[in-house]
């Protein structure tokens, strides 16, 4: 993803936020991945923000983007990775999403 496809993604994570209350701390678009760090509430499950998040996004990308419709499938696999950041300060895990491209760059 890049370009327009992940300017729109950036928005679009950030209107689902929004819309449901949560508020983004942190987020990273990048070419095969997207870093997001997410304060929601206390009883919304990682697995349901995961779903919000993932499904509004491929169907608006695929709408929008017609010629990624196929190669949209890949990058919205089912796959996720959620954590609390309860054991971690929240300024380390921040500096972590925010300098991604930092560490990509330098490999």
């Amino acid at each position: 993803m890049g370009g327009r496809v992940a300017a729109r993604c950036g928005q679009l994570l950030e209107q689902v936020a929004d819309e449901c209350g949560w508020q983004i701390v942190a987020k990273e678009v990048m070419a095969d991945h997207v870093y997001l760090f997410v304060w929601v509430g206390l009883t919304d499950a990682s697995a349901s923000v995961a779903r919000v998040f993932k499904g509004r996004t491929a169907r608006v990308v695929r709408q929008e983007f017609p010629y990624l419709r196929d190669r949209a499938k890949v990058w919205w696999s089912p796959s996720y990775f959620a954590a609390w950041v309860g054991y971690v300060w929240e300024s380390t895990v921040r500096r972590d999403i925010e300098h991604r491209w930092d560490a990509v760059l330098a490999s």
